[in-house]
């Protein structure tokens, strides 16, 4: 189906129309609700004024806010700053500034201007964090463990950009699936495509709904505009609720009226330094910041970036069909390594067991059955180069009064790559756009957004190779040209490998190959078709046709409201709501109307839609309540969320947390919290065909006439079953006497109704500050328990006879008479994970700062294996340590840091094996010129270039060597 007809039946969509009158409706009501208070408002302003120093030296850079309210600043080089407010005297201001104690002062009247001296803390001891509690707090008392990059570290930071640093923060395990594209987690069970983890920037979640992944800063945040990251390791689905039960990362933006002015950014950079996989490449990255204030009321800010380089490669060649097993050929250890013909390499596509032929011949005087792969395509040959991410945002905010803020901001992305979710995935042209109001005060915040989403020209690897040797011969044709070359082979006493490889030559003549005209010719055919099933239609040469397109839509609903009681005394109260809809427009091949009949849901109409808009929602509530006791030496927090999805039963999150100080320094928590998580998207409603095996989502309504959860055998059970049926044929059995003989060996799969999986979380952790704020400790450990986890298992249905009659049988012998279903479902073990985390930071002479985390994550053994891997796919030890200077010399700071992890045996339903141990040194030289307001940066990610992969199939990951400027603070009045 081309693209021009999916995309027609977007303006078909009765459902669309009634979402765009309910957004217009919302954002007439709020802008109204905006004025009308606005109207109201007739207080003259008043200034204060001041400035800040070291008591030496101005400071700039420092946060000056009025306690209580939402109004702020801050400091400029010369360490002025001027507030406006509306309120009466007297007030208080606050002013913070990493390497400083917080200080408040209070103001009585305008007379003079203010002179602020701070005392230096040289370590990050108390910042102020919300994402653990919901609420502002200090990171010391936070109730479970939360880490913080704030404006300063992001820009000491020794990283190519704010996200990549992110990797040497404590518990975060990052994985790189392109150079566009990164995916945090914590605490494992890891995949490229993280369900678990929710990434939010500025109370956005930014997962993409129909591709099923988390675009993080991939169409986020500029380097320009973030302020802040902060990272939640460890289940919070108490307060946050959906995908939330591994961690949050919370990107927080600034505020155009702390930050004004014109800033701009740019980067150079190379990598393929070493021209093993591609000739180094030039990258770049520019950025543009302006923010302005008009009258302290009104303010808007706009961001715009670019970035293009030449992408990291995949081209593992590890092969996961090795010949000793069943579905290789055993038998014969000639046909090993290189020689083995039915081997399944990671960053080679059309040659897994969708591929496999059952190939006999005559050998050494008897019918012998091997088993060979289809040659298949690299990665490299399929993917494009070159990768780009383009960034816009812009944002109109409106000060109602001193405690409320009204904003409409609005975001675009567009970007490139490649990620990794069942196959590898090109990705071209992906687009996401999000709309924003937002209510925000100093204890109410009413959030409404959308998210769009459309992938552009991306297409999937798997089916793009299947198709290309497809278009060449038909497996029945290609098996018949590689029997009969390797029968001749064999008549004249060619060696068995030798009479493989001439074999696999000649059945290959005639296809496609990379770097000519034609090859190019039908790549772009087939991903420029979405229609995965269809196997009929032809391409210009006459050959099968099959479509690699990714071509999907969705919009994003969601709206939130949170209030803070903090009129009552007693205790701090929090109460919240959410509701979250995703809206899918069937493209007829990834997502499909269930309501039609099975046979059409592939089929589109004479308008060319596939049906009905599918919807899939979720909506919640919370409360919290925090108590000091003990003189404000316990602080007790209990949490509780109300969670409902349509497709299942209510769930209820509780959380319970304590925190106790002792001498001021040493801070003891712990906690405990259960969490679930509803199915995505595409676990729960996925209805795709690729390369004959259907990729099914787990609710009970995708099941519905076709008997994949009741009426199917394992997959696993298949293989060894098949094994002993052609033993026994080998042996003089016929085909159907063998399959009867063996049919114990088949497990009926009998998997349940997809339900949400849940987790138990139990926490405690230490945090201090000691040694006159020159050392800062902080331990945390943690005992996950899983339940109903979510994965996939593969299994086959028969088409003559239900599962366990002799017809059912039978049909596991041909596989023409079997319907293969990768299905999401709950694995049936209970999952328990358990690990720590300690960091230290040590200022241990002037600005010299040394500092190090050690991460430790493991998963018990289960006594018995369940249906499906469990991808924990974490190693047991990760360590960072880092030396630095911020100013070894006035105006100059350095970094550098070591960061090393342990092998791990990597699980995925694409690619299986050992992902080695690795180390790698990242640095930088940065170099302040206050007079030019600019800050040069010089410096390299793993600067040796020890080439590594973080997981089974995805990329190597070389040296990236880069310098950048900015200019920050420009036309600020």
């Amino acid at each position: 189906m081309r693209k021009e007809t999916v995309l027609s039946k977007r303006h078909l969509s009765k459902e669309q129309g009634i979402k765009s009158v309910f957004r217009l409706v919302l954002l007439s009501s709020f802008l109204s609700l905006v004025f009308n208070i606005a109207r109201a408002q007739e207080s003259s302003l008043i200034e204060v004024s001041g400035k800040v120093t070291d008591g030496k030296s101005p400071i700039a850079g420092v946060s000056v806010g009025i306690k209580g309210f939402i109004s702020g600043t801050i400091t400029n080089d010369s360490g002025y700053f001027a507030l406006k407010t509306k309120l009466k005297f007297p007030f208080t201001l606050v002013f913070t500034s990493i390497g400083f104690q917080q200080q408040e002062f209070v103001v009585h009247n305008t007379s003079s201007k203010l002179n602020i001296s701070m005392t230096t803390q040289t370590v990050l001891g108390n910042e102020v964090v919300v994402t653990a509690s919901r609420v502002e707090e200090g990171r010391l008392k936070s109730p479970v463990a939360i880490e913080k990059l704030d404006i300063k570290a992001i820009k000491e930071a020794a990283a190519p950009s704010f996200y990549d640093a992110l990797e040497n923060v404590k518990g975060v395990q990052m994985l790189t699936s392109s150079l566009t594209f990164k995916v945090p987690n914590t605490r494992g069970f890891n995949v490229p495509n993280n369900f678990r983890f929710l990434q939010l920037i500025d109370g956005v979640d930014m997962q993409a709904a129909t591709l099923g992944v988390p675009l993080g800063n991939a169409i986020g945040a500029t380097e320009l505009d973030i302020e802040a990251v902060e990272i939640t390791p460890g289940a919070a689905s108490a307060l946050y609720g959906m995908n939330a039960i591994n961690g949050i990362a919370n990107l927080q933006t600034k505020s155009p009226f702390k930050y004004p002015g014109l800033s701009i950014y740019q980067k150079a950079g190379v990598n393929h330094v070493d021209g093993k996989d591609r000739d180094p490449s030039l990258l770049t990255e520019t950025a543009v910041r302006y923010a302005k204030v008009f009258n302290n009321r009104f303010a808007f800010k706009l961001n715009f970036s670019t970035m293009k380089g030449t992408d990291w490669v995949a081209n593992g060649l590890v092969d996961q069909n090795p010949q000793n097993l069943v579905t290789a050929n055993p038998r014969y250890p000639e046909l090993s390594g290189e020689n083995n013909p039915a081997k399944d390499q990671w960053s080679r596509y059309g040659d897994d067991r969708q591929a496999r032929q059952t190939i006999t011949v005559n050998y050494q005087g008897r019918t012998e059955t091997f088993n060979v792969a289809r040659t298949g395509y690299l990665e490299k040959d399929l993917v494009s180069p070159t990768v780009r991410n383009l960034k816009f945002d812009g944002g109109l905010y409106y000060k109602i009064n001193e405690k409320l803020e009204a904003s409409y901001n609005y975001r675009y992305g567009i970007m490139d790559g490649v990620f990794q979710r069942g196959n590898r995935i090109q990705l071209d042209g992906v687009t996401v756009q999000n709309h924003k109001v937002e209510l925000r005060g100093a204890d109410v915040l009413f959030r409404a957004y959308m998210l769009k989403e459309n992938t552009g020209n991306s297409y999937n690897l798997n089916p793009l190779a299947y198709s290309l040797d497809l278009s060449n011969a038909s497996n029945a044709v290609w098996g018949t040209r590689f029997k009969t070359e390797l029968q001749k082979q064999l008549d004249n006493n060619v060696d068995l490998a030798a009479a493989m490889a001439a074999a696999r030559s000649v059945a290959d003549q005639g296809r496609a190959e990379p770097g000519t005209a034609a090859f190019e010719n039908l790549k772009n055919v087939i991903v420029n078709s979405n229609n995965w099933d269809v196997k009929s239609a032809t391409l210009p040469n006459g050959a099968p046709n099959g479509g690699a397109a990714v071509w999907q839509f969705s919009n994003t609903y969601h709206a939130d409201f949170q209030y803070n009681f903090s009129k009552i005394k007693w205790a701090n109260i929090l109460v919240g709501a959410d509701y979250r809809l995703y809206e899918v427009i069937p493209d007829g091949n990834t997502f499909v109307d269930f309501s039609r009949p099975l046979d059409e849901r592939t089929v589109p109409d004479k308008n060319g839609s596939f049906g009905k808009n599918q919807h899939y929602q979720k909506y919640g509530a919370f409360g919290q309540i925090t108590k000091l006791f003990f003189d404000d030496k316990l602080k007790v927090s209990a949490s509780a969320r109300v969670d409902r999805n349509p497709e299942f039963s209510t769930k209820f999150n509780p959380r319970i947390a304590l925190v106790y100080t002792a001498a001021q320094k040493h801070n003891f928590r712990a906690s405990f919290q259960n969490g679930y998580r509803f199915p995505a998207l595409f676990e729960a409603l996925s209805f795709l065909n690729n390369a004959s095996v259907r990729r099914v989502g787990g609710l009970a309504k995708v099941n519905e006439g076709i008997g994949f959860l009741e009426n199917s055998y394992t997959l696993s059970s298949l293989d060894i079953f098949t094994a002993a049926v052609n033993a026994d044929v080998r042996n003089g059995m016929t085909t159907n006497d063998a399959a009867l003989k063996n049919r114990n060996l088949l497990k009926v799969a009998n998997l349940p109704v997809m339900k949400p999986e849940s987790i138990n979380s139990f926490e405690i952790g230490y945090k201090a500050v000691l040694l006159n704020n020159k050392l800062n400790v902080d331990f945390d450990a943690y005992h996950n328990s899983y339940k109903g986890f979510l994965g996939q298992v593969e299994v086959s249905v028969p088409t003559s006879g239900a599962v366990g009659s002799d017809a059912a049988v039978l049909d596991m012998t041909v596989r023409a008479k079997q319907n293969r279903y990768r299905v999401y479902t709950n694995a049936k073990n209970k999952y328990d994970s358990y690990g720590s985390s300690l960091g230290v930071t040590y200022n241990f002479y002037k600005k010299y700062t040394l500092s190090g985390n050690l991460n430790y994550n493991k998963l018990s053994n289960n006594p018995s294996p369940d249906i499906f891997l469990t991808s924990f796919n974490t190693p047991e030890w990760i360590a960072n340590v880092s030396f630095g200077n911020r100013e070894i010399v006035k105006n100059v700071g350095f970094n550098v840091v070591w960061r090393w992890q342990d092998r791990v045996f990597w699980e995925s339903t694409l690619a299986n094996g050992e992902v080695p141990a690795y180390y790698t040194f990242d640095a930088q030289v940065n170099v302040r010129v206050p007079k030019l307001k600019s800050t040069a940066k010089v410096g390299g990610s793993n600067v040796l270039n020890k080439r590594y992969i973080q997981f089974a199939a995805g990329p190597t990951i070389g040296a990236l060597y880069y310098a950048s400027i900015t200019v920050d603070g420009l036309l600020k009045h």
